[in-house]
Formats: C-alpha cells, structure tokens, sequence
C-alpha cells in the first residue's frame, strides 16, 4: 500500500529532480519515493548502531586499552603506505 503526501522544493532542486527524472526514464515520484528511502533506511540504521554502542557502553563494554593500540597501529600502517 502506498500514500501520497506534498513535499516542497526550491526551483533549483525541482530543475535537478526533473531532470534526473528525464535523463533515467523516471518519474519525479519514482525518484523521491527512492531517495526518501535511501535517507531512512541509512539513517535508521545509523540509530540503531548508536543505540547498540551506548547500551553497550551502559553495560561497561568497551574495548580493550591493547585491542585499541593494535586498531591504531593498523590505521597508522595504512597511513605510513600512501
């Protein structure tokens, strides 16, 4: 099932949606509906993950002083290569 709801545009983003919309043989509907999708989904999921780290940390879990130094040695090595 779907609803249908008005959302407002500035002249320039309406341009840009519409001609996306041409150039991939979509409608503006099909292309928000997506976006606004995309925007949720990540979002939600970005929540969701803070949420397991602060219920993680309530729980006293956090990492270890030695895993934390091999996880920054690692990133160093990876900045020391390029």
């Amino acid at each position: 099932m779907t609803a249908a709801f008005t959302i407002r545009l500035d002249d320039e983003m309406l341009a840009k949606l519409d001609s996306l919309a041409a150039d991939t043989d979509r409608s503006r509907s099909w292309i928000a509906a997506k976006a606004i999708e995309s925007y949720v989904e990540l979002n939600a999921w970005q929540i969701e993950q803070i949420k397991a780290g602060l219920a993680e940390a309530d729980r006293g879990e956090f990492v270890s002083e030695a895993d934390l130094d091999a996880i920054e040695a690692e990133i160093q090595a990876k900045i020391d290569q390029q």
